[in-house]
């Protein structure tokens, strides 16, 4: 599993949407903090009601290095999931990056922390801790069904999810796909003439 990991983080996340045929991907507006931001790992979830983060700090305790923390946090755009402390405790402990159905706050401190979190948007209020919610339970987040230990991959284009089960299956064809795409650039974008012989073909 470890190997496909790095495989899948080097692999577009368009390449990986394609192979399982655009049924995975996380709403649009769920985008890395900054466009350099990557994330490969397995989901480790938390479902929390809106605008309590209590969960959340539970689970960077009992997630393990390399896991991805995926949020359910209904969307809330009020209240932040986590800020620039909260993020910085995840990533001491070894968490691979923030997947979050929500917004955080403390942008330019998390920002500073290149760290890769995915969220709608930032704000500037915090979250209540009153307790409520559950970690590495089946949940949706982005409008897909994410169960514990399913592979997330995080680009600057958004957020796919592969079930574990299928995973040698949706890398080969990801890796296929890419091939595909290369072998394509290469013979239709080496001058005028080969854009037009390509788009010919297409159309006739």
């Amino acid at each position: 599993m470890e190997k496909w990991m790095k495989q899948f983080y080097d692999l577009p996340t368009t390449c990986i949407s394609d192979a399982l045929n655009g049924m995975n991907n996380l709403d649009p507006s769920i985008k890395p903090l900054q466009d350099s931001y990557k994330v490969a790992g397995r989901a480790f979830t938390v479902k929390i009601p809106a605008g309590d983060n209590t969960m959340v700090l539970k689970a960077i305790k009992e997630a393990s290095p390399g896991d991805v923390l995926v949020v359910d946090a209904k969307g809330e755009s009020y209240r932040a999931v986590a800020g620039d402390f909260v993020v910085s405790l995840a990533q001491k402990l070894g968490i691979a990056g923030f997947i979050v159905d929500g917004v955080i706050r403390d942008l330019i401190g998390v920002r500073s922390l290149n760290f890769p979190v995915f969220s709608k948007g930032t704000t500037v209020a915090a979250s209540f801790k009153n307790g409520a919610g559950e970690i590495n339970v089946p949940i949706s987040c982005g409008g897909v069904s994410i169960t514990p230990g399913d592979i997330i991959i995080g680009d600057a284009d958004g957020v796919v999810v592969i079930p574990q089960a299928d995973a040698e299956k949706v890398l080969e064809k990801a890796l296929a796909k890419l091939k595909k795409d290369e072998q394509r650039e290469a013979s239709a974008l080496q001058d005028e003439a080969s854009a037009r012989k390509y788009l010919e073909d297409l159309f006739g």
